[in-house]
């Protein structure tokens, strides 16, 4: 029923973009930011919307597509061509300092619709506004800054997606602000959500896993209470540098007012940093986190307590110019490389390392028509070693894919 509900709604809006004018501007910074440097707090904001007539309403999404051909010691499922996400924006200003923005994520052709994010934001000061609802966690920068468009690769970062919970998102309060001054930015978030459950260290991954409490749709209920706080500043000739930390306990240690176990935490340290080199405008993007996790004694090692990992993005411009009716249309050539560690570590009989860890490169040209559409040809190659830390599987192979916003 949920899901025919939200499919209706957004079929009756799009109904009513034939009688919309695009604002050919991104919406801008609704929280008195009227300077050109933005921050990755600021993405939830800095996308393009459509004004619908005259109501109070604005749309935007962005869709990805994608074919790709990879296999693992030599061992392929052929091509495989995929729709992996549509997500929907609508956005609101209720009425002076108070705003409305929600995202909309349909997934694999519409069989997974999440809500990602959904809040209403009221200003008090520029460094002091409320956020209250589905929150994006901001751990790292590309939580928060994950919208396809905006990368040069048709994949999200290992890290991000098998480490950390990529666009994991909580109910939950908190507050957040920012100042400016010269070329100086500073800016900070504060928020208190639902949590982290068992399913971290209860999963058929069979090891600790982060991503697997985004299954259980009770978070958004019920459960342990997440803090996540980061402060970020940036220089308009250095960059953006963030550092966040999310924490609080994870497993059910009380049913009923009956103790089951002692409380168990988890705590994730991120550090992130993007900047563009001048005269030759390349852009470096990164992000490192280590987590450390409460694994109880009685569960084996493979169950790791230490975890790490993170990437590097670089982008070069090549040439800018008209083509084909596009006036500054970008190729890009750009390689992201990827290490993630699940489980760091020696065995405690042997003190042997244990494994459980990949490295990853993927070199990619990028064809950018407009700043909000991109065309983008990758491939990867993988070393990826088992818990034993035997002799690493290969993956390799190739994807292209399409993302737009819309």
């Amino acid at each position: 029923m949920i899901k025919k509900i939200v499919l209706f709604c957004i079929a009756c809006m799009y109904a009513q973009l034939t009688f919309a004018q695009i604002d050919s501007t991104l919406l801008n910074n609704v929280i008195a930011d009227t300077g050109k440097q933005t921050l990755n707090m600021d993405a939830v904001y800095n996308r393009p919307f459509l004004g619908i007539g005259k109501l109070p309403v604005s749309l935007g999404g962005y869709a990805e597509v994608n074919w790709q051909h990879i296999g693992t010691d030599g061992v392929s499922e052929g091509h495989q061509f995929q729709m992996r996400r549509m997500t929907l924006f609508v956005a609101s200003t209720i009425s002076k300092k108070i705003k409305f923005l929600s995202e909309i994520e349909l997934e694999e052709g519409g069989k997974e619709i999440s809500v990602e994010f959904a809040s209403i934001d009221v200003e008090f000061h520029p460094l002091l506004n409320l956020r209250g609802g589905i929150v994006m966690n901001p751990i790292g920068s590309f939580n928060q800054n994950h919208d396809g468009p905006r990368w040069e690769f048709t994949d999200r970062p290992i890290s991000a997606t098998q480490m950390l919970a990529a666009t994991w998102s909580n109910a939950g309060f908190g507050l957040f602000g920012k100042t400016y001054k010269n070329n100086w930015m500073f800016g900070y978030e504060a928020y208190l959500t639902g949590g982290f459950n068992d399913d971290i260290i209860d999963n058929e991954m069979n090891k600790t896993f982060l991503p697997a409490a985004k299954v259980s749709a009770e978070r958004f209920e019920e459960g342990n209470a997440l803090l996540t706080t980061k402060i970020a500043t940036r220089h308009s000739k250095f960059g953006e540098l963030g550092l966040s930390y999310m924490g609080g306990n994870y497993n059910t240690y009380k049913n009923d007012g009956i103790v089951l176990d002692e409380k168990r935490q988890l705590h994730v340290f991120a550090m992130d940093y993007n900047t563009t080199l001048p005269k030759i405008n390349t852009t470096i993007t990164g992000e490192w986190a280590w987590i450390n996790i409460d694994v109880p004694s009685s569960f084996t090692q493979q169950y790791g307590n230490k975890q790490r990992g993170g990437f590097l993005d670089i982008v070069q411009p090549i040439f800018k110019r008209k083509i084909l009716g596009w006036d500054k249309a970008v190729v890009n050539l750009s390689c992201r490389l990827e290490y993630v560690d699940w489980n760091v570590g020696t065995f405690n009989e042997t003190g042997d390392n244990i494994g459980d860890n990949l490295w990853s490169v993927m070199p990619a040209i990028s064809f950018r028509p407009t700043a909000q559409t991109v065309f983008r040809f990758n491939y990867r190659y993988q070393l990826q070693k088992d818990v034993l830390d035997n002799d690493p599987s290969k993956t390799g192979g190739f994807s292209f894919g399409i993302s737009s916003y819309f």
